[in-house]
């Protein structure tokens, strides 16, 4: 099994490729949701508005799934499973780290109005890493 602190998997995480971040909705089914990622505190880190969709399937149950693919070669991947803790301390700084990771902008500029940011640390239970 791999670890976040293979060579491979950092260079995936490091680069601005996307990721697909997989909730479990209240009725049992899967919700999907293309996000950003980067590793904070050893741990992946993905980052929402309190509200939305994939956060408050996190609020109900912490399982997660997340798939970060190479932009350039969509067969390499590094799925990680575990649970996420949220955590609003640092999140406006968090979101507006990936901005410049992901847009090169210094800060986030889709923040809407009155919106509370917050930032998920998944707690790995396995990661993958597959290249083809």
């Amino acid at each position: 099994m791999a670890t976040l602190d293979d060579p491979a998997v950092q260079a995936l995480l490091g680069q601005k490729n996307h990721a697909v971040v997989s909730t479990l909705e209240p009725d049992g089914g899967i919700h999907s949701a293309v996000v950003w990622v980067d590793v904070v505190d050893g741990h992946l880190a993905v980052n929402s508005a309190v509200g939305r969709r994939w956060p408050s399937n996190l609020e109900s149950n912490p399982a997660i799934t997340v798939v970060v693919y190479d932009e350039s070669n969509p067969y390499e991947y590094v799925e990680v499973r575990g649970t996420a803790a949220g955590r609003l301390e640092g999140a406006d700084a968090h979101i507006d780290s990936l901005a410049k990771k992901y847009l090169g902008a210094d800060s986030y500029p889709f923040r809407q109005e009155g919106e509370q940011r917050i930032t998920y640390l998944v707690q790995a239970t396995k990661v993958r890493h597959q290249k083809q």
